[in-house]
């Protein structure tokens, strides 16, 4: 009996080595996929670093234009507030006009007849003005 306990014992021994050969081995191959895990990591936040310098710099560039449009864009409401002006002043400038006009016709049709004889005095004289001269 004592020889089936030696056995069973060496049994054990032989599944508790083949155990901790198995579990060596797995745990091996754990540490190397943990290094390619961490190398993996390391390239990857070098990566990002480079990333984040570059979206930085492009940040501040986008925000320098949108400086320099905010800046044109003022600069062109004072433009066209001035064009805006011109173009109420060209109105009321016609409406001037307009009304001067209106009142030259009006003023034209009431005194028509003392026009005509006007012209006709005007035309007179520089007839005499001409014999006149004529003579002399």
């Amino acid at each position: 009996m004592e020889n089936l306990l030696y056995i069973a014992a060496i049994i054990v021994a032989i599944a508790f080595a083949v155990l901790v050969i198995y579990l060596a081995m797995t745990l091996k191959s754990t540490q190397r996929t943990l290094n390619n895990v961490a190398d993996t990591v390391e390239d990857l936040e070098k990566q990002l670093q480079g990333i984040t310098t570059e979206t930085t710099a492009l940040l501040n560039k986008t925000n320098r234009l949108a400086d320099d449009v905010n800046q044109k864009s003022s600069k062109l409401n004072g433009l066209f507030e001035g064009v805006k002006g011109i173009g109420e002043t060209v109105k009321d400038f016609n409406q001037s006009l307009k009304r001067i006009s209106t009142k030259v016709a009006v003023t034209a049709e009431q005194n028509q007849e003392k026009a005509s004889e006007a012209v006709k005095w005007g035309s007179a004289i520089v007839d005499l003005w001409k014999k006149k001269k004529n003579r002399l």
